[in-house]
């Protein structure tokens, strides 16, 4: 397309301002769809910032839509993946009026497994009135689906919440899918979504799923990338964390018994005169019990080493395995009477392996930690870089990759993201194919937000305020803050860096407004879920709402409802964390400084997620309350306040408290 006729198609009398209410014409919006179609074009890999208010969502799919090859877009959350395929996409196409064949993917547990639903509704195995209920209803959508040609995608049936414990015997597993052998396989709603993936030319995937496949082989993705032309990461600085998650591995003790319980169950249906088998299930069941007992902590990351120490570990552990084989040895024995029994073999095999590797420390390159939860305990394998990982991926194939957020960059630096990630190109195409490789480099562009800032909004750091590793730090933060929640009206977010703070600041803030007689409704994260307390919040028009990471990003509220956002302290990553640990111990062992080239950007990066949660739209008016004197006192605070937009800046309560006079008198 050339570029006149693209500034035309975004142009204030184009197409997509005909079919798109309250559409705004962008100079940055047609820049960064030319920067993406010349990607697409030339197979390259670029990332892309574009500041909230640019128009990214639609600055890639014009350019994809047109491509005429095979597409995948990634996207942070289900919920995007969702608003992207049922409500973006379809207006682009309306409005260029181009036909494009679209599918959405999601993972396997997003839909109805149609033979552990029979399973399910027919032995009564629940307990309670509510898992009946909700199986039964999860039964008629199901029928409704097929009579109907619809998906079973879960999502489309809200009266069942997605928490329900009913949804976990009503879907399948990677581990306990019987593929081409189940009964119900040419109905299946996962084989008919993987198959419209195939056959359509733009497909919608999330990030869990796209790493997933990627090393899991699983949900239909890795099918679809050898096809693919183009691939688009939306919310791409979700992509060090997620792709972290997945290209390492993980064992639990909850695994295991899940492990044991499914061998029963299959075992009492298909090999019920086998009793050994039983009698192994049980054993490793508590043997996985014994395991979880060992560490007395709960919610916690602990270093492999410091598990490893604890009195009685290597016992265990090596019961645990000892268990676990021999139920292996059993399952194999049984295998060929139902394929459900020689899944759960191959289960046991995949465990025996991962707990085999979580003890080997001749494995290089990775970080051996474990995780407490109330009821499991976890194994981790971590690569301490994706970099390597991830860059044979992106430059074995020649296709177009793009990555773009509202948030890659410090201070217009791309740097720190593209280490995490491996995009740089390579200095020579040896390790590739050269084909693939074929000269490509990694470009980066930036795109400012089109919001006037400055008359937006206020940065406002109060003065007197203690460090933020204080006892008294939370409280402070509380006090400064309840002159502006008054000012405003409420309409506030006030966003903290842990649980603890969290509770805490809400506690204060129930006796303060009860004391003080605030009309102002109180929420706090963990009352309901992240879509029920948006809308609640959106609603009220005056509420205050408390909370922590789930609501530092990918969260929209426009107009008045949120004119403050309070953020506690820097998001720097807890120290106590054994990945960062390993991560920082090895930068600094290589020569860098890991505080100034990989914990300081990253803070920089999540603190811009938490601000832009302020400014919305063009007609939003807000300050921004940032709780940490390291803005000022440290000299990397400078670096930090740089990379938020150009807000005005202010120490003093009185300025911060006068904006919404402000606000008020111009409507």
């Amino acid at each position: 397309m050339a570029e006149s006729d693209l500034a035309l198609l975004f142009g204030p009398k184009g197409p997509l301002a005909a079919r798109i209410a309250d559409f705004r014409h962008r100079e940055s919006q047609v820049e960064m769809a030319l920067a993406i179609e010349s990607t697409i074009n030339r197979a390259g890999v670029l990332i892309a910032e574009a500041g909230t208010g640019t128009g990214k969502t639609f600055a890639y799919l014009v350019p994809a839509l047109r491509s005429g090859g095979k597409v995948i877009i990634s996207t942070g959350t289900k919920t995007l993946q969702d608003q992207l395929f049922h409500r973006d996409i379809p207006t682009v196409i309306e409005a260029l009026g181009i036909p494009v064949s679209t599918a959405l993917l999601k993972g396997r547990a997003n839909y109805v497994c149609l033979h552990h639903l029979e399973i399910a509704a027919a032995d009564g195995r629940f307990t309670s009135r509510e898992d009946v209920k909700h199986i039964q209803s999860i039964k008629r959508f199901a029928n409704r689906s097929l009579d109907g040609g619809g998906t079973g995608d879960r999502a489309e049936l809200p009266e069942v919440p997605e928490r329900a414990s009913a949804w976990n015997q009503a879907i399948s597993t990677r581990e306990n899918c019987l593929g081409s052998q189940c009964s119900r396989y040419e109905e299946c709603f996962v084989m008919k979504a993987r198959k419209k993936a195939m056959e359509s030319e733009v497909v919608v995937v999330n990030h869990h799923l796209f790493f997933a496949d990627l090393v899991l082989k699983d949900d239909g993705a890795q099918d679809l990338l050898p096809a693919c032309n183009t691939v688009i990461f939306d919310e791409a600085h979700q992509l060090p964390s997620t792709a972290t998650m997945f290209f390492g591995e993980s064992v639990s003790t909850s695994q295991l018994i899940e492990l044991a319980r499914d061998t029963r169950l299959m075992g009492i249906q298909h090999a019920a005169d086998f009793k050994d088998l039983q009698d192994a299930a049980g054993a490793l069941d508590i043997a996985a019990r014994d395991l979880r007992l060992v560490v007395s902590e709960d919610f916690a990351k602990l270093p492999g080493q410091a598990v490893v120490s604890r009195e009685g570990f290597d016992e265990v552990y090596a019961d645990a395995q000892e268990k676990l084989t021999e139920l292996r040895e059993l399952l194999e024995s049984q295998a060929d009477r139902a394929q459900e029994l020689a899944n759960c073999m191959t289960r046991a095999d995949e465990f025996a392996q991962r707990m085999t590797s979580w003890q080997d420390k001749s494995i290089e390159g990775y970080v051996r930690w474990s995780e407490a939860f109330s009821q499991s305990l976890a194994f981790h394998l971590t690569p301490l870089s994706i970099a390597d990982i991830f860059r044979a991926q992106v430059f074995s194939q020649k296709r177009a990759w793009i990555f773009t957020s509202a948030t890659l960059a410090v201070k217009g630096d791309f740097g720190h993201y593209q280490t995490e990630m491996g995009l740089t190109a390579p200095a020579a195409a040896d390790d590739f194919e050269d084909d693939a490789f074929d000269g490509r480099r990694v470009e980066t562009s930036s795109w400012a937000s089109p919001f006037d800032y400055p008359n937006q909004a206020l940065l406002y750091l109060p003065e007197n305020l203690p460090a933020p590793n204080t006892p008294t730090h939370t409280e402070a933060i509380v006090d400064a803050a309840l002159p502006l929640i008054e000012a405003a009206g409420g309409r506030t977010f006030m966003l903290f860096t842990s649980l603890k703070a969290m509770d805490r600041a809400h506690e204060m803030l129930k006796s303060k407004f009860a004391e003080r007689e605030y009309p102002f409704p109180l929420m706090v994260q963990g009352e309901g879920t992240r879509t029920e307390l948006l809308e609640r919040f959106r609603k009220l028009g005056n509420a205050v709402l408390v909370a922590s990471h789930s609501f530092w990003e990918g969260v929209d509220v426009k107009g008045s409802a949120l004119s403050v956002v309070v953020i506690d302290k820097l998001p720097f990553a807890a120290p106590d964390d054994p990945v960062l640990a390993a991560r920082i111990a090895a930068i600094d062992a290589n020569g860098g400084n890991a505080f100034m080239h990989y914990q300081v950007p990253h803070a920089a990066i999540t603190l811009k997620q938490g601000a832009g949660r302020l400014i919305r739209d063009e007609t939003d008016r807000g300050v921004l309350m940032i709780g940490d004197t390291r803005l000022v006192d440290k000299p990397y605070g400078k670096r930090i306040w740089q990379s938020l937009p150009p807000m005005r800046r202010t120490r003093s309560e009185t300025e911060a408290v006068a904006f919404f006079d402000v606000t008020t008198t111009t409507g």
